[in-house]
């Protein structure tokens, strides 16, 4: 069976996330690279696998997770709808079933926020994996902690843990920030709908959705 450890390894994949990870830093943006995608990916198996969902479809979790971002390469623009049709091309060219590439794909083509949907279990898992991933290495540049709002608030995350209770259908973002660096207003002027869209891809997983942010609730 095809797997995720395969595809971790694959030169021509790990072309693909570091071309777009490379874009991503030219036009200013936060890391997009391996460290995002390995993190996106483990985490959006392990919220389908706590809750009960198949190996294989966990292991999907992790496969949409690692290629969520490679539209990027083309432009940050609609980068999730470019992403899918990339990942079909690799994904087909590696044998994978269509009932599996169908449901990456899927997954990947809903994870932006502009047109997120959490339209499939997947698809859910990988959009609260990747919106939860803030955290201070992310930040490029310390000199534009300053000045841009995206790389302050996640330089002023000193820690960060996703939590999935299955017997209490919750799923939780703790977030531990500096208000010296970043007020959690700023927090929220960037990702209220981030967030918001957490709080629906919960829903869909039969779950409900808590941020606390410096020991307090906020959502």
């Amino acid at each position: 069976m095809l797997s995720y450890e395969n595809l971790r390894k694959d030169e021509e994949i790990l072309s693909y996330v570091g071309a777009a990870n490379d874009v991503l830093g030219a036009l200013g943006f936060t890391e997009h690279g391996m460290a995002h995608a390995v993190k996106t990916g483990e985490d959006a198996s392990r919220i389908l696998r706590t809750l009960g969902y198949g190996e294989r479809e966990c292991e999907l979790a992790k496969i949409a997770g690692l290629l969520h971002d490679i539209g990027n390469c083309v432009n940050r623009c609609d980068h999730a709808q470019s992403g899918a049709f990339l990942a079909f091309e690799l994904l087909r060219a590696r044998n994978f079933p269509v009932d599996e590439v169908i449901k990456v794909t899927t997954a990947i083509g809903h994870h932006d926020e502009k047109t997120a949907a959490a339209v499939t279990p997947i698809a859910a898992a990988l959009i609260l994996a990747d919106k939860s991933d803030v955290r201070t290495s992310r930040v490029r540049n310390k000199k534009t902690v300053s000045t841009d709002i995206h790389d302050r608030v996640n330089y002023a995350v000193s820690n960060s843990k996703l939590d999935i209770n299955a017997e209490k259908k919750m799923i939780c973002l703790t977030l531990k920030i500096d208000t010296l660096v970043c007020a959690v207003m700023d927090y929220f002027e960037i990702f209220l709908e981030r967030m918001v869209l957490c709080k629906k891809s919960a829903e869909f997983l039969g779950c409900d959705f808590e941020l606390i942010i410096n020991d307090t609730r906020l959502l």
